[in-house]
């Protein structure tokens, strides 16, 4: 009798030792799910174009698809999508005690104005061979400036207009010469007069000033930090040099008509290293 109330009642004990060991293990799990979906927060304009801004601990890494990304001291990390991307990228966050966050992002798809012209001259149509070989010495030098990592995070702190002037060319935009597509406009236009001037849209180094490339003429590139850069064209003076810190809003340039433009006006890029973003876009950016 003793001895089978005593196993029933040992029976109880192993139950309920299970019953606590199984809520323990639960709210180990909803803990854990709870610190994951605490590990990362993005900007929120996940389209074609769009600079993305992220926050994360600092001593978290973060990997988008197969590619580890700078994490600042603060904990901000940036990377952007190009004109036509629409592969779904994968973002990985994972903290020092390996709870993991993934997101899978798609940049939402944009429709862009193209203007088909027909009836162009095929002697307008040939490329010059001296202009190509020419533009190529410059696109050398701009690619090796996009090249740039710094830790700066002046990305993450917000972007002010170079100018105030009406908006008369828009990223994306693209002709069709009978039939054959150019090269898409990448940058932003701003209407102007030779002489106005152009702003640091935000901090940073300035990383390249040549005052006569063969297409863009006067040519400016400011580093804003982890690969983010800002591109001016057709500048008719500089009021900084290279290696220089500037400040947002500070005077760096001066509208022109340089290289090939038809007129004096701004041509502002904003690059992710060789990822063309708008600039339209990181004007909309809040910081998180």
């Amino acid at each position: 009798m003793c001895n089978k109330f005593k196993l029933r009642f040992n029976n109880k004990k192993i139950v309920g030792f299970q019953t606590l060991a199984l809520a323990f293990l639960l709210s180990l799990s909803t803990v854990k799910q709870v610190n994951a979906e605490q590990l990362f927060t993005l900007s929120k304009n996940i389209k074609q174009g769009a600079l993305i801004i992220g926050k994360t601990s600092p001593e978290n890494i973060v990997m988008l698809n197969n590619n580890k990304l700078t994490v600042s001291a603060s904990g901000d990390f940036a990377f952007g999508f190009g004109r036509d991307e629409v592969k779904p990228h994968t973002i990985t966050v994972t903290n020092p005690s390996g709870i993991i966050e993934t997101k899978t992002l798609t940049p939402q798809v944009r429709e862009y104005n193209i203007q088909r012209i027909n009836g162009i001259k095929k002697s307008i149509m040939k490329p010059n061979p001296v202009a190509i070989a020419r533009s190529r010495k410059d696109n050398v030098q701009i690619k090796e400036a996009r090249k740039t990592l710094s830790h700066s995070t002046a990305f993450a702190k917000g972007f002010i207009a170079p100018i105030n002037g009406p908006i008369t060319g828009i990223y994306g935009s693209q002709r069709v010469f009978n039939g054959e597509k150019k090269r898409p406009h990448f940058g932003l236009d701003y209407a102007g007069k030779t002489g106005d001037p152009v702003k640091a849209p935000a901090d940073g180094e300035i990383l390249l000033f040549e005052p006569d490339m063969f297409y863009s003429g006067g040519t400016m590139i400011i580093d804003h930090g982890h690969g983010v850069t800002s591109t001016f064209l057709h500048l008719s003076a500089s009021k900084v040099k290279t290696g220089d810190l500037v400040k947002q809003g500070q005077v760096i340039a001066s509208v022109g008509s340089s290289g090939r433009a038809t007129g004096p006006h701004l041509d502002w890029r904003i690059n992710w290293f060789d990822v063309r973003l708008d600039p339209a876009y990181v004007l909309l950016l809040k910081t998180i």
